[in-house]
């Protein structure tokens, strides 16, 4: 058995290492032929018109558009077009990592998506069987071709941080790269009350401002919020969930954020409520609430949103502080995104999962819900109930986009063209990766026994479901 391909048989492994030769001589052959010789237009129009051929799906329901107006057919019902804007698009799109070059393709303006942006980020599932090996040197070849027309791209407008990652410095700046954009660009597609998370459609018919009031709610009944208790809210955003339970449970919130932008709209929201002297928003690391409060201050936790910015290896402190803020008997609801229930066809190889990480949520992490359990156990921490919203989340996505594309006029003006295309971009993807299992969403509720190892909750989930 061959040490390069150990899970394959003799006779096998012979021919995928002749395969491998064959592949690298032919590649060398190919690079050599096109490195010195500029290609004309007509080149590179056959050239992309035979790898779009080769490596897209044989099942799509969007058209290709080449610049020169070519157009290659959706083969299941058309839904979209792709349109490429230069000579140069495919080029720069075929580079490593791919998930990266395609991002950045679209800040820039390479290419364009009239019509379903699911229809085309669907692609991700749909690729077939791989060119034979009679193939390769040519597609190689038209690559290589097809890279060296595109040239050195044009950088696009990622996060730029400093420092150790997930310190406290940088993980302010990361918070305020992604936050500290513009609360009136939030306003444009956002609800009502600026809950910068997943809405709750039980019924499927909410509207988006309902859909976010029922989440609120949906969080205030699992927490079991009572009137004089103390709620923390750990990453309070513009104050949403604060004012929610300030309002109709009679709590005191603390709410705490590294945003100044949501900070300054969250305060004004209190107020304008007539809330302040039951809701205090602070600029505070979470890191920071146990010494400046003190330990078991709090009755209720929440957390919605937030630990994707932890990281992974913040989380066991993140726990930690939570259960030491808590009071025995206390409760904490921790609402976060994790990974899905299988990865997209794209060979493993062309793909990093980065550009979020660059581009959107600088240094954020998503962690399988069973590890963020277990740093919840380590932390002595009870897991009393799990809930997977990814359908929820996946229509507030489609909400947020359609919201967003409406006021485009609007959202140019506040970020520039790149920064709102990589918006555009974002939503629209996170939709189909939601609707698709790829990405899912949990809310998990967390119980810190008292002394006698007793949790105080009902029986049964009836009364969250309670009729008003």
């Amino acid at each position: 058995m061959s040490r390069r391909f150990p899970h394959l048989t003799p006779a096998a492994a012979t021919s995928a290492i002749i395969g491998s030769a064959v592949t690298a001589t032919a590649l060398s052959a190919a690079v050599i032929a096109v490195r010195n010789r500029p290609a004309t237009n007509d080149e590179l129009l056959r050239a992309a018109e035979r790898v779009l051929k080769a490596v897209l799906p044989s099942q799509r329901r969007f058209a290709v558009e080449l610049w020169d107006g070519t157009l290659i057919p959706a083969t299941a019902g058309e839904e979209a077009v792709l349109k490429l804007n230069s000579e140069k698009t495919l080029g720069r799109i075929l580079r490593l990592p791919l998930d990266v070059a395609l991002g950045e393709a679209y800040i820039r303006g390479d290419f364009d998506v009239e019509g379903s942006f699911s229809a085309v980020v669907e692609m991700v599932d749909h690729f077939g069987a791989l060119p034979g090996w009679d193939r390769v040197p040519g597609l190689l070849r038209d690559i290589e071709l097809l890279r060296r027309g595109a040239g050195a791209a044009p950088p696009a407008p990622k996060a730029s941080l400093e420092g150790e990652t997930h310190s406290r410095e940088r993980d302010r700046a990361a918070i305020e790269h992604h936050y500290d954009v513009s609360n009136d660009f939030y306003k444009l597609w956002l609800d009502a009350r600026m809950v910068y998370s997943c809405g709750y459609f039980p019924s499927g018919d909410e509207t988006l401002d309902d859909a976010q009031t029922a989440k609120l709610e949906h969080i205030c009944r699992k927490l079991r919020l009572k009137a004089g208790e103390r709620l923390l809210d750990i990453g309070c955003g513009w104050g949403g969930l604060a004012i929610y339970a300030a309002q109709n449970y009679g709590v005191s919130v603390l709410g705490v954020t590294l945003s100044d932008a949501q900070l300054r709209e969250g305060r004004a929201r209190v107020e304008e409520a007539g809330l302040g002297h039951l809701v205090t928003l602070e600029l505070r690391d979470y890191r920071d609430v146990v010494s400046a409060e003190g330990e078991g201050t709090f009755d209720k936790i929440s957390s919605v949103g937030m630990s994707e910015h932890v990281g992974r290896k913040r989380m066991a402190e993140y726990f930690g502080v939570a259960y030491r803020a808590l009071k025995p008997g206390g409760l904490m609801l921790n609402q976060a995104i994790t990974g899905g229930i299988g990865q997209a066809k794209v060979p493993i190889l062309l793909q990093s999962g980065n550009f979020a990480r660059r581009y959107v949520f600088p240094d954020g992490e998503l962690l399988p819900v069973y590890e963020t359990q277990k740093y919840a156990d380590a932390a002595l921490f009870e897991v009393r109930d799990v809930e997977n919203l990814r359908e929820h989340y996946a229509e507030t996505l489609a909400h947020w986009a359609s919201n967003l594309e409406a006021h485009q006029d609007e959202a140019l003006s506040y970020l520039g063209t790149e920064r709102y295309r990589l918006w555009r971009i974002y939503l629209n993807a996170c939709v189909y990766y939601f609707r698709a299992g790829h990405l899912s969403l949990f809310q998990t509720l967390l119980a810190k026994p008292d002394e006698d190892r007793r949790v105080h909750l009902p029986a049964s989930r009836a009364d969250l479901y309670r009729a008003e």
